[in-house]
């Protein structure tokens, strides 16, 4: 039996219920068991797949504020003139081909798409290989489909990767090492089960070699990892919202209930008549509506009314659980209510995102590195040399107003900062500053 297959197959089953359920939750597939037997005989399965689901704002918020901008050379700290000149020569024709590599694999749209996955289920995957002519190829997966080992002697630094995908009513396999890529298929016909180590042989298809050289020296599968600790796997954004994701279903549920019984005045007679049906049960002389009316011979007779139930205590625990998910996840509380008493000033708003926006540079930062491989490894495959090294930019999650921005580079004018430098950090290109200032 290989061993290698035992453990990637045994990561992949672990982490299969983790991912599903994040899935599930992300898109409105909630865990309903908890309503009543009332709420079910009432309703039947009208609602039986209610939620009110705020687990998309927890993940959108901060994957609308990563945006990637591009990349950089590391900045070189030689003192050698001839080298640092001939490595900002070398910088922009590498920075270029990491552009056209980026706008080729159409990574703007999809490295959205491998945020949202590494947000949504902690973990997003992407394999880069080059193709038949030789140009870089980056393939995002879903997290269900891979699973990495690290190595233990060297933290941070993948030594086995796996890639476990349904091929007609086979199940393929691929296990990525620093020197080869194996490839094995199922040796029976699967019905949606993963079989064990036993279970998987040798690809032996035509036209496609069972073992693929590895020369780059690294496995090329790289893990996105949300907010995880080293060498492990990550945690989905939405997990410390389930039990409350939950509770806030619970609490809409038992307000549709109470809309439903409670909501309607329940009207009361006193001073008549007991009338019964044959088999002596007391029936119900009136029926309540607004088209009826209800009279009585009886002048002492007597009618009234049951105060509804007060709603307004349901609205309040339902903002309730709003906070509480705000406060767990750390997103802002105006991402999941709306504002009626009007809009917060920008400061107020800077003091309320202070935590999020912590949030986002450490994912800009984890993901960053992940990228910047990525990157790096990409050029590689395209003959650029595995010296590279490289940075990633974002664009700032929390950009100053124009005017403010303009009233900083008027004080840092004010303080001496050259006429020339301040039309610089305006945003003017330097032959505009030029003609601008003779």
């Amino acid at each position: 039996m290989n061993k290698d297959i035992e453990k990637v197959l045994t990561k992949l089953r672990i982490n299969a219920p983790r991912y599903s359920r994040a899935e599930r939750y992300y898109n409105g597939d909630h865990d309903l068991s908890f309503a009543t037997e009332k709420f079910q005989s009432t309703f039947g399965t009208l609602f039986r797949e209610f939620a009110l689901n705020l687990c998309p704002i927890v993940c959108e918020a901060v994957r609308d504020k990563l945006r990637l901008t591009g990349f950089s050379l590391e900045a070189d700290k030689s003192n050698d003139e001839d080298l640092t000149q001939s490595r900002e020569q070398n910088s922009e024709g590498v920075t270029h081909l990491a552009r056209r590599i980026w706008r080729r694999n159409r990574m703007g749209t999809r490295s959205g798409e491998l945020h949202k996955e590494a947000l949504r289920n902690g973990d997003a995957y992407a394999i880069v290989w080059p193709d038949a002519a030789g140009n870089a190829v980056i393939f995002p997966n879903r997290a269900r489909n891979i699973a990495v080992i690290y190595d233990d002697e060297e933290p941070g630094r993948i030594a086995l990767a796996a890639k476990c995908w349904p091929v007609d009513k086979y199940l393929r396999l691929n296990l990525f090492y620093p020197d080869r890529i194996e490839k094995y298929i199922s040796s029976d016909e699967t019905s949606g089960s993963m079989p064990d180590a036993s279970g998987f042989a040798p690809l032996r298809a035509k036209g496609e070699a069972g073992v693929v050289p590895n020369p780059y020296g690294v496995v090329p599968v790289f893990h996105f990892a949300n907010n995880a600790d080293l060498g492990s796997s990550g945690r989905s954004e939405l997990e410390p919202a389930f039990a409350i994701q939950d509770g806030l279903n619970k609490s809409v549920l038992d307000m549709l209930v109470a809309m439903e019984f409670a909501a309607f005045r329940q009207r009361w007679v006193a001073g008549i008549e007991v009338a019964r049906d044959d088999d002596g049960n007391v029936t119900t002389p009136f029926a309540a509506g607004v088209d009826h009316l209800w009279i009585a011979e009886n002048a002492e007779a007597r009618f009234g009314d049951f105060a509804g139930s007060d709603l307004v205590q349901f609205l309040k625990v339902k903002d309730s659980f709003r906070l509480d998910i705000a406060s767990v996840t750390g997103t802002p509380l105006h991402y999941f209510m709306q504002n009626t008493t009007g809009l917060p000033s920008g400061e107020s708003l800077k003091k309320a995102e202070t935590r999020f926006l912590a949030k986002v540079r450490d994912r800009q930062e984890s993901f960053g590195q992940v990228w910047a491989d990525i990157m790096s490894f990409a050029l590689a495959a395209e003959g650029r040399g595995p010296d590279v090294t490289l940075l990633t930019s974002w664009e700032d999650p929390a950009p100053l107003a124009e005017r403010e921005f303009l009233e900083n580079i008027l004080l840092k004018k004010k303080i001496g900062l050259p006429v020339e430098q301040a039309l610089i950090e305006a945003g003017y290109g330097a032959e505009d500053v030029k003609e601008m200032v003779r």
